[in-house]
């Protein structure tokens, strides 16, 4: 047995009740079954996090029970993580450009405490396997094999940034929409590392010690090139302005406003993921934005300029690599323009940019469709149709969101208009592929009870 072959006291058996629940149960006591009341947070707490306090209050209760029946805990603390949208910013973080990001209203939540000992256990609803993972034993964890090579490179990261970590048991759950663009991993990186920093460091981590051990996670136990702007957006919550110029140091400050400020809703499209493997479109990206740059004598794009990478277009074979360098800074420009009209509560004016923002995406970056299988062109399908929508009401943008080729469109839309569009792209991508939701002020938190 795994628990009993590492000394960890009373051994845990797994017994499968259904399909999405599992229960651990002790040895000695095989039929009985134990549910703890625990405090769930308070409802000023849930209110200040959630706009409401009822709904809220319910899925964490569901929690709390689901924590006390597996792990026989009869205490745990709280904790919320937001997935996030970019708002603006395409493709340039991994360049040392500039990004406005923003944390969104769904989120997954846990219930954890320390277990004393060297393992952390987390079980996640809808999953039969417990992940597993011995602080000890990091050695043992495979790559690239999903959420227990997450959490083991998260505590690897950690303890080599010089933050402590122990075992604990977590119960999780999250209604942040896999495969749609919005960062359901790391939402739940984020989380993990609150858990951490409440439990262990004293609250001394700092977002950016969240962000460097999710993307450490994610580059070297996940093997996927990941940069920071995910990470971040969900870890410090609310609408920020990022600068990745300082590769080291990233910076981000928060901006205040929301798409209600300019009466119109955001709304996310699933087109649904293509068929192709779209690793090598993806790379491609910063990989031709560095090819401009060193023609211009740096290594990346945020060190030199437009004019110089123009005045060195002779030693660059690849065309679509000009264009993209151009996305670049014309999008970094966009960037701070979309700032300065935050601060001076100019909505048309960020409505403006943001469809800038998206027209280059699809005419100079080109992530709307992967150019080795361009017979799949769901994002630009989207775009199209929901063009057509917005013509006729003469207001609101549409733009690709996130990395791109495949997947998710934003579209921000008139208030008065939302349940039309939604009813009207619902018509080709599935209602439960349409999304409306809002940006939240408050990122990856321990909530007080």
């Amino acid at each position: 047995d795994y628990y009993a072959s590492r000394g960890l006291g009373d051994v845990y058996k797994r017994q499968v009740h259904s399909t999405h629940k599992t229960m651990y149960q002790r040895s000695d006591r095989k039929n009985e079954r134990r549910i703890f009341t625990m405090n769930i947070p308070n409802k000023n707490e849930l209110t200040r996090i959630y706009g409401e306090a009822e709904k809220s209050a319910a899925r964490f209760q569901a929690v709390a029970d689901h924590f006390a029946e597996i792990y026989h805990h009869d205490i745990a603390e709280f904790f919320t993580a937001p997935g996030r949208t970019e708002i603006i910013g395409n493709h340039t973080d991994h360049n040392g450009g500039r990004v406005i990001a923003g944390s969104i209203d769904m989120d997954t939540i846990g219930a954890a405490y320390p277990n004393n000992s060297s393992v952390i256990r987390i079980t996640s609803e809808g999953y039969d396997k417990e992940v597993v993972v011995d602080i000890n034993d990091l050695a043992s964890v495979p790559k690239a094999q999903g959420t227990v090579s997450l959490v083991a490179g998260m505590v690897e990261a950690i303890q080599k940034f010089g933050f402590k970590v122990a075992g604990f048991d977590a119960y999780v759950t999250t209604n942040v929409i896999r495969a749609a663009g919005v960062s359901s991993s790391a939402s739940f990186e984020m989380l993990v590392c609150s858990i951490i920093n409440y439990f262990f460091n004293d609250g001394a981590m700092t977002y950016i010690n969240y962000a460097k051990a999710g993307q450490y996670a994610e580059n070297v136990y996940w093997l996927k090139a990941s940069g920071l702007m995910d990470q971040l957006a969900c870890a410090v919550g609310g609408p920020i302005l990022l600068d990745f110029s300082d590769r080291e140091n990233p910076k981000y400050e928060k901006v205040n406003f929301s798409f209600h400020d300019y009466d119109h809703h955001l709304v996310i499209v699933n087109t649904g993921k293509g068929h192709a493997d779209l690793s090598e479109e993806y790379s491609e990206i910063p990989m031709e934005m560095k090819e401009a740059a060193k023609a211009a004598g740096a290594e990346l794009l945020c060190e030199t300029t437009l004019d110089k990478v123009l005045a060195n277009m002779d030693k660059i074979d690849n065309d679509r690599a000009i264009l993209r360098a151009i996305h670049f800074f014309k999008e970094n420009e966009r960037v701070e323009r979309a700032a300065k009209a935050v601060e001076e509560k100019d909505g048309e004016t960020v409505l403006k940019l943001l469809s800038e923002s998206g027209k280059s995406s699809w005419e100079l970056l080109q992530n709307c469709y992967p150019i080795k299988a361009y017979t799949e062109q769901k994002i630009s399908v989207a775009l199209a149709l929901t063009d057509l929508f917005l013509e006729k009401l003469g207001k609101g943008i549409c733009r690709i969101h996130g990395g791109g080729f495949a997947g998710v469109i934003m579209c921000v839309v008139p208030e008065e208009e939302t349940e039309n569009y939604v009813s009207y792209i619902s018509e080709f991508a599935g209602k439960e592929n349409v999304y409306p939701m809002n940006i939240r002020a408050v990122g990856a938190v321990h909530i007080e009870k």
